[in-house]
């Protein structure tokens, strides 16, 4: 906590000299949220001289996103406790996002009583742009990448998103096909209409059709009015298909119709309907393989597969896990209302080892566990599910591997919280179904 009488009188002429030779951007307020003192810095770096400053409420001044969410001088002021190196950004005059660490006391007199409170600000924009250099990261919609896998596909997706041919997404499980498909929608000139979202393989080929080509009134039990699909919904928009590999062929015919002549019939319908909307599709299997068994239609494939992207899983993309965490760990710092400051380098390191099956979604799983159990701070090992630190374990023979040891332990104990359902356990660990079971395959689990 500060107090005003260090440098005496907060309105003397010694307290400005030693705060305006200060280069990180320094204010304070009173109890009713109304700025009493604003340094050089802070002129500096929001751009509003100290006259237009003192005198207004703090948000008018900052408008930073922690007005918005969580206010760190608020909690300080509720909470009577200082906040360190809170992560933000504030919008200067010239309407430009300037990225800050800002720290957060009570202002307290030479009595002992408490007048208000205290911020200092530190401007990174030098800093962001430097690590923007050191990473040389790219950054597309919600999609960020250092590797040059990624890159390559960065670079054409201008050019994909301007065309309105088909596009194939192929990945693993948890390597951001549908973010992917988002970010071509949403650079596309389709971006102010709808983007929808199918998971053809969560569905059966009755109700997908009926979902994506919409019934009649009387087109069967139940159907007491008539209901638009997707297909219709999405008008000038994207419709994405993910799972496609997991389609009957009965619905591939259909879906190949749509893909020719641009119209279709709902179900129960007489008349063709006219459709206008952009085929992404995505699946995790070799669509190719499934052509030549038989299982997937050739001319659908060719259909699909005008232009194809193919996302590499994360184990061949490490170097995207510290952006990655940076990322999840920024957007939960939101939803959950916390101010976790980052990961431990422990943590980073055991990470950086993992195998990932899961991919993406198996990393941003794990930094949530560690968010229940990490309150402030940074995330350490013992935050992480159990087996990252089995490692260091040692067994009663000396024969058994710890590390298999622990993930056994951790499939075993998921079967058991959901009786046994294996779909149940795998969207309880954050991996897909097809995951866990390999998992289960390859440590020798017998059920």
């Amino acid at each position: 906590m500060i107090n005003s009488n260090m440098f005496g009188p907060l309105t003397g002429e010694t307290t400005k000299v030693i705060l305006d030779c200060i280069s990180d951007g320094v204010f304070t307020i009173d109890y009713n949220w109304e700025i009493t003192s604003f340094n050089r810095a802070a002129e500096e770096i929001t751009g509003i001289c100290k006259n237009d400053a003192v005198g207004r409420h703090c948000w008018e001044v900052f408008r930073s996103n922690m007005c918005e969410q969580e206010c760190a001088l608020k909690k300080t002021m509720e909470e009577g406790k200082p906040f360190i190196s809170t992560s933000a950004y504030i919008i200067n005059s010239d309407q430009k996002k300037i990225p800050i660490t800002a720290s957060t006391s009570l202002l307290i007199d030479k009595n002992g009583d408490v007048i208000g409170g205290v911020e200092t600000f530190r401007d990174h924009s030098l800093v962001e742009e430097l690590r923007k250099e050191l990473n040389t990261r790219i950054e597309v919609e919600d999609i960020v990448s250092a590797s040059d896998a990624m890159k390559s596909i960065f670079n054409i997706l201008p050019q994909i998103s301007e065309s309105d041919s088909s596009v194939l997404i192929e990945g693993e499980t948890g390597t951001g096909k549908e973010l992917m498909a988002r970010a071509i929608h949403n650079i596309s000139h389709r971006k102010a209409n709808p983007f929808i979202a199918i998971n053809c393989g969560a569905l059966p080929d009755t109700l997908l059709e009926s979902e994506l080509f919409g019934y009649k009134k009387g087109a069967f039990t139940h159907a007491a009015t008539d209901k638009p699909g997707q297909f219709a919904l999405a008008d000038g928009g994207t419709i994405f298909l993910d799972e496609i590999g997991d389609t009957s062929p009965a619905f591939q015919v259909s879906l190949l119709r749509v893909l020719q002549e641009h119209e279709f019939t709902p179900l129960g319908g007489l008349k063709k309907e006219k459709t206008n909307v952009r085929i992404i599709a995505a699946t995790n299997k070799n669509l190719s393989d499934l052509v030549q068994q038989n299982k997937f239609r050739q001319d659908l494939f060719y259909r699909i597969n005008v232009i194809r992207l193919t996302l590499p899983p994360l184990r061949q993309r490490m170097e995207d896990v510290p952006l990655l965490v940076d990322r999840f760990i920024h957007k939960l710092n939101i939803l959950k209302g916390k101010q976790i400051q980052g990961i431990h380098r422990d943590v980073l390191q055991a990470l950086m080892s993992y195998e990932f099956e899961g991919n993406i979604r198996e990393l941003e799983n794990i930094i949530e566990h560690a968010f229940v159990l990490c309150t402030e701070g940074y995330i350490k090992l013992m935050h992480l599910p159990g087996f990252f630190s089995a490692g260091s374990g040692s067994s009663a023979n000396g024969n058994i591997d710890p590390v298999k040891q622990a993930h056994v332990k951790q499939i075993m104990d998921a079967l058991a919280r959901n009786n046994f359902n294996r779909v149940a356990a795998a969207k309880d660990l954050g991996i897909h179904k097809s995951t866990l079971f390999r998992r289960i395959n390859r440590l020798g689990i017998k059920l």
